[in-house]
This record gives structure tokens, C-alpha cells and sequence, in this order.
């Protein structure tokens, strides 16, 4: 196949174009930048140049291609509203490149907040409105007749590079000088090593039907008072319970509980992690 990527210079997508690549398809990737551009060449893929803005680009690129895996979405949260916006009208334009065929799109979607207090599945959809649009964005392309479906990532996929909620907890604890919780600490995150992420959406690609989500997890559930014992140890620094005051913006994630099965995933596409736990990666992938 020839798999059209965007964020394919970032995280989770560039560990996706190296996993294509590996497997005998052709990547064409997204980048808006020199350096972008050249990490894609150097990585054996060839380069649309654009942003998700460039709405001619994303439809040519899409046609063009034999599927899409769209990774793309901008994470700085002072914005997150209008980034949702634009990943949906994105998430349009590539679907609507493919509307009329048999060619596969992956969005991506989170686990997080997906179902409090249980352990979530693929069966589960948003309760309520969701600030992130991607899944609503799926199913009006599935409705359209497009063979679209969703990977949902835990909200900690790891590994090293990583920029995410782990990251964002260590230089919290730097800068309080406490490596905190919420309470008892027994709410749960999922996680997933990027690899084991990546692999999955090539299996999606390679194996879906369309209409499905997949949950990209391999530990279904972490005890958040765990992370925190693992940065704390990381930075040398105390191990204690806050209250959610302590983590500003962040409450809302540091206190979820969070924990996902992906056991149908694995059965329909033969999935199996075998990255490095969490725990694993904060000893050994550079953390702190």
C-alpha cells in the first residue's frame, strides 16, 4: 500500500511511518518544514508539503494514496477548542478524497475521560459532547460510506521523545519539588510504548473493515500514585498527596481514573504489545 501520514514527523507518527516502511508500503508523509521534510526522505518516505490548513494538499495526497493514517493534531492547550476544529475540517477533507472507494482512513482519537470509574471499552463511545471532534468526524465519514475507523491512544503512550502527560507531570514535580497525586492515588491510567502504538495502526490499515475503534493499550491499568512514585524516584524528590489545587490545568487528568481494555482489539487485528512498561521506560528512556 501507499499510506498517506500526517504527523509524520512527530511522536507517534514518525514511530508509524518507520513501521510501514518496515513492512514493505510506501509512506507519503506531511510536513510543514525543511527539517521535516528531510527526517521523512532520510526515513524512506516521500513528503507532501503542507499543513493541516492546506486543505488542497491533504485531498491530492489522500487520493493519491491507498489509504490515510491521519496522527496529525496540534496539542498546545491554551487553544485546544479551535485545534479540535481543525483536526474535524481536516478529518473531512482527507474522508472526502476517499468518499466513492474502498480505501482506508485512520483518525485518531484518546482513551481518556472515555469511561470514568470502569474499565472502558471499543464498544464505549464519548458521553456528551467531546471537546475532540475526530470520532464524530469517523462516523460521519462511515455514514458517507467511507471505510473509516479510530485508534484511540492511552493517554500515555511512551517511549522515548516523548512530549506528553508524563513529561508534563516530571516538570511539574521539578517545579513544586514533589512528585504528587490526587487523594489515595488509586485512580488509573492506561499506557501503551509507541511501537506497540504504531504497529497497531498498521495492522488497522492493513486488516479493518471500517466503522471500528481500536484501543491502543497495553497496560490497562496504572495506578496514578505508581507514576508518581517512579518520577519521584526519578528526580530524588518526595512522594506525596496534594489536592487537585496542586496540578492547575492538569487536575482534570491527574485525577482521572482511567483504565481501558483492548482485549477485542487484539483479537480482531492479532495484536500484541511487546514494548517496554511504563515503568520500564522511566527507568531506562531518558525521562529525567
Amino acid at each position: 500500500m501507499r499510506v498517506f501520514v500526517t504527523g509524520a514527523t512527530g511522536f507517534v507518527g514518525s514511530a508509524v511511518v518507520q513501521e510501514l516502511i518496515a513492512h514493505g508500503h510506501r509512506v507519503l508523509g506531511l510536513s510543514r518544514s525543511d527539517a521535516g521534510a528531510g527526517q521523512l526522505e532520510a526515513a524512506g518516505a516521500e513528503v507532501a508539503r503542507g499543513t493541516l490548513d492546506d486543505h488542497d494538499v491533504l485531498a491530492r495526497a489522500a487520493a493519491g494514496c491507498d489509504g490515510v493514517i491521519h496522527t496529525a493534531f496540534n496539542h498546545d492547550f491554551s487553544k485546544f477548542a479551535e485545534n479540535a476544529r481543525q483536526d474535524r475540517r481536516a478529518i473531512e477533507v482527507l474522508g472526502g478524497a476517499l468518499e466513492g472507494t474502498t480505501k482506508p482512513i485512520l483518525v485518531t482519537s484518546g482513551t481518556a475521560m472515555l469511561a470514568q470509574g470502569r474499565v472502558a471499552t471499543e464498544a464505549d463511545r464519548p458521553s456528551g459532547p467531546s471537546p475532540r471532534m475526530s470520532e464524530s468526524g469517523a462516523d460521519d465519514l462511515v455514514a458517507k460510506g467511507v471505510r473509516a475507523s479510530v485508534v484511540r491512544l492511552a493517554p500515555t503512550t511512551h517511549g522515548a521523545g516523548d512530549h506528553g502527560f508524563v513529561p508534563m507531570l516530571i516538570a511539574l514535580a521539578r517545579e513544586k519539588g514533589v512528585a504528587a497525586y490526587i487523594g489515595e492515588g488509586n485512580n488509573r491510567w492506561s499506557a501503551v510504548h509507541r511501537s506497540d502504538a504504531a504497529r497497531l495502526y498498521r495492522l488497522a490499515i492493513e486488516r479493518g473493515a471500517g466503522g471500528e475503534r481500536y484501543h491502543a493499550v497495553a497496560e490497562e491499568a496504572v495506578l496514578f500514585k505508581d507514576i508518581a512514585a517512579a518520577i519521584g524516584k526519578g528526580l530524588s524528590l518526595p512522594v506525596e498527596s496534594r489536592p487537585s489545587e496542586h496540578f492547575g490545568w492538569f487536575a482534570m487528568f491527574a485525577g482521572m481514573d482511567a483504565a481501558t481494555s483492548a482485549a477485542w482489539t487484539r483479537e480482531a487485528l492479532g495484536w500484541t504489545p511487546i514494548g517496554p512498561s511504563l515503568a520500564e521506560d522511566l527507568e531506562n528512556a531518558a525521562y529525567f
